[in-house]
């Protein structure tokens, strides 16, 4: 058991030792759903909406814009793949953004610059306005990736933070899901106003979840960063299992914040730092064995995820039906809605194995079917491609490789992404930590978002696929060998883990064994020694 989780056996020295002894090993019952801690992770993750929302209807609205706007692939390229760039300002600056007003109205902010974007978008009149109103959305998308999983993470209690923390990545998917039936809703109307409606239609939910936020409390990790324990207090007995976890919670972060543990006051004194100062020098310039350790894992595991190709399948998804053999444009669109319902049906599955069977299992076992389905689909478009004539077969097999690869995506690498790089980096580095991920996140999404046309015209459609498995095979290596399991630990005793790289499994063994043997004090040190 992970320290920081030890909870009643300790508290009642009268009770008999074989009785505590059964308590410590005997099958432990799980503590029920906490129904208040649910509601803020739902809300603070639906800020993804939007980000699902503006790839979803994209992939169709590109086609209506070119026809409308009569703009080059290259241009179609650059509206559909810059999004992720301009998405680098947000995040970027989410992270100092949530240390100075915090968590919760970060989340506000970033749905208050995606409306904008979304109304320019929609009101567009020109190619040059149009990407005006996709910088905009850009941002806000960037603020909204950061700031949920950070928040999740931060409000959920160990026990159900998996589960909890992959919603950004449920909401994602269902805003997807969105777009794509936008897309099809809106392809009835003239080519002029329906990808307008399919883009100006996201301003509707961004204003209602900028709303619903201001009900949330805010991050008890934040608030003891500013000193405010008294109203950190209230927020952990609300999202805790019990008191005693809550108590717990607080010791652990009071320590993580450099607050003495023996200061109870509802208001105290912090050292400047805590609000964002110095943290980039921790992070980048002398980090210690244990930071280096967790911001490859936290950089790497982002990049892999899109360097794999989900945003090319995702985005470009009428295109490769098209290459597949699919003409009609209501063939394509039911077939992207089928693509968006597949992705959504498997993201929920992953929510309820993320706590019970742990990260690197789904992980590994995602990664592996994704090289698998990415093999095949690069196979069976590589036949259609060679072929004069239809091969009813190779076009079955590639539409059903194209849905098997986003089921195992959406089984582990998408939702595992973002819950493990939000829990991984210590509290005061969390912020910042995770807004690289993001931003790395980012940056390749657009790199092969962008050069995805120009890549499959270079290399052929199934070179492009065979190329995204290849890189899907090293990421397996790389998860398998550097990523340790952290289901079930405080995001405070998360260190101990880390700064040992592939070596990471003879330290864990090592400090399971100090555990047995009571001796607790070397936990922390052992992370950056290893």
């Amino acid at each position: 058991m992970a320290a920081g989780q030890n909870t009643e056996g300790d508290a009642n020295p009268s009770k008999p030792a074989p009785d505590r002894a059964l308590a410590d090993f005997g099958p432990v019952k799980k503590p029920k759903r906490n129904r208040y801690v649910l509601a803020c992770a739902t809300l603070a993750s639906m800020t993804s909406v939007l980000l699902g929302y503006d790839i979803g209807v994209m992939s169709g609205a590109n086609i209506y814009i070119q026809d409308d706007l009569k703009i080059s692939d290259l241009q179609v390229a650059l509206l559909v793949g810059t999004l992720n760039l301009y998405s680098l300002v947000g995040s970027a600056a989410a992270g100092r953004t949530s240390d100075w007003i915090g968590r919760r109205y970060t989340i506000v902010m970033a749905g208050a610059i995606f409306f904008v974007g979304s109304i320019l978008m929609g009101f567009a009149t020109n190619y040059a306005f149009l990407m005006v109103g996709r910088f905009v959305a850009g941002v806000g998308v960037g603020y909204a990736l950061m700031i949920a999983p950070v928040y999740t993470a931060e409000v959920s209690p160990a026990s159900s933070r998996g589960f909890l923390t992959s919603f950004p990545e449920v909401f994602i998917n269902a805003g997807i899901l969105l777009g794509y039936v936008s897309n099809y809703a809106f392809s009835k109307l003239p080519t002029n106003l329906g990808w307008r409606f399919m883009l100006g239609i996201g301003a509707i939910p961004s204003v209602f979840l900028a709303l619903v936020v201001l009900g949330m409390p805010e991050s008890p990790r934040w608030l003891v960063m500013q000193g405010r324990l008294g109203d950190a207090r209230k927020v952990l007995d609300r999202t805790s299992d019990s008191k005693e976890e809550s108590q717990q919670r607080l010791s652990d972060i009071k320590e993580a914040a450099g607050i003495p543990q023996d200061c109870n006051d509802d208001i105290v004194h912090v050292q400047k730092q805590s609000h964002g100062e110095g943290v980039w020098k921790e992070l980048l310039v002398y980090p210690t064995r244990s930071v280096r350790h967790i911001l490859i894992c936290g950089i790497g595991i982002h990049f892999f995820q899109q360097a794999s190709g989900i945003d090319a399948v995702v985005l470009y998804s009428p295109r490769i039906f098209e290459k597949a053999g699919i003409t009609s444009s209501n063939g394509k669109l039911l077939a992207t809605v089928a693509v968006g319902f597949t992705k959504t049906v498997f993201i929920l599955v992953a929510t309820f194995f993320l706590d019970r069977i742990g990260r690197r299992p789904l992980l590994l076992s995602s990664v592996g079917g994704m090289v698998l389905s990415l093999t095949t689909l690069g196979f069976g478009l590589t036949m259609i491609d060679q072929s004069d004539e239809k091969l009813p077969w190779a076009v079955a097999l590639s539409v059903a490789m194209v849905l098997a690869f986003v089921s195992f995506f959406s089984i582990g690498m998408g939702p595992i992404t973002w819950v493990y790089s939000s829990e991984i980096f210590p509290l005061k580095l969390r912020a910042q930590g995770t807004s690289m991920g993001v931003a790395v996140n980012r940056v390749t999404s657009g790199v092969i978002s962008t050069t995805f046309i120009l890549l499959y015209k270079a290399i052929t459609i199934g070179g492009s696929f065979f190329l995204f498995a290849g890189i899907a095979s090293v990421a397996w290596v790389f998860f398998y060998t550097c990523l340790p399991e952290t289901r079930g630990r405080t995001l405070e005793d998360m260190e101990v883990l880390f700064g040992s790289f592939i070596k990471w499994r003879s330290a864990l063994k090592d400090e399971q064994k100090k555990e047995v043997s009571g001796d607790n004090g070397g936990q922390i040190q052992m992370g950056t020694k290893a």
